[in-house]
């Protein structure tokens, strides 16, 4: 059983599918964390994030392997466990930039398909139910109002120490989701047979139950 959750920044998807995949004892797959491992390394390197050229030549001499221990997902780059380097503000604006070079995405749908089968797995992103796994038995897209989602990150930087105007995190959210929904290799679209939900109003407990109802009445 594969569940699809997409949906843009600041919906509650990372919330909601680890709760879930918790729940149901399944794998949870954080598909936004691989390109925040390559938006690291393109930093670490510093490599210009637009560089095309640059960054696909650095996929040559990357490895990149995710590890699962007691529900907990483990991003290990290089030989390097690079989990708690992922969320900082410069390697989200980076992976905003690096997802949308094709061959990038080319690159990683190979290591998320090989995770999709080892088991049962929850897995979060931007195009899980268009292109890494379009024939996943249940799809959900959730959104909500760009205003509240980019409350939602703000809350998430500050509470990790980094500080932010609102503003800005208003704006870096609206350039990722034009930069997500307008690309032109699987762009932020919901599957054809996604189920959809409005975060807006509602807490994560709240989303994990409708999605809860939709597994029991499917399995």
């Amino acid at each position: 059983m594969i569940i699809a959750i997409d949906g843009p920044a600041g919906v509650g998807k990372s919330s909601v599918a680890k709760l879930l995949a918790a729940r149901l004892g399944y794998l949870y797959l954080d598909t936004g964390a691989l390109y925040r491992a390559i938006a690291w390394k393109v930093l670490h390197n510093q490599v210009e994030p637009a560089d095309h050229a640059r960054v696909v030549g650095l996929l040559e001499t990357t490895s990149i392997h995710m590890q699962f221990q007691n529900g907990s997902m483990q991003v290990v780059v290089d030989g390097r466990d690079i989990t708690g380097e992922l969320r900082t503000p410069e390697v989200t604006s980076a992976a905003s930039i690096v997802s949308a070079i094709p061959r990038v995405r080319e690159w990683l749908l190979p290591v998320q398909r090989q995770i999709g089968q080892r088991g049962s797995v929850v897995a979060e992103g931007r195009d899980i139910g268009t292109k890494v796994f379009p024939f996943a038995p249940l799809k959900f897209f959730l959104d909500a109002d760009a205003t509240v989602r980019a409350e939602r990150r703000h809350r998430e930087l500050v509470a990790a120490g980094h500080r932010e105007a609102l503003e800005t995190t208003y704006q870096d959210l609206s350039g990722r989701d034009t930069r997500d929904r307008n690309r032109s290799v699987a762009p932020l679209v919901p599957a054809a047979d996604a189920r959809p939900i409005d975060t807006s109003t509602l807490n994560i407990e709240q989303v994990v139950a409708q999605i809860m109802a939709a597994v029991s009445a499917a399995l």
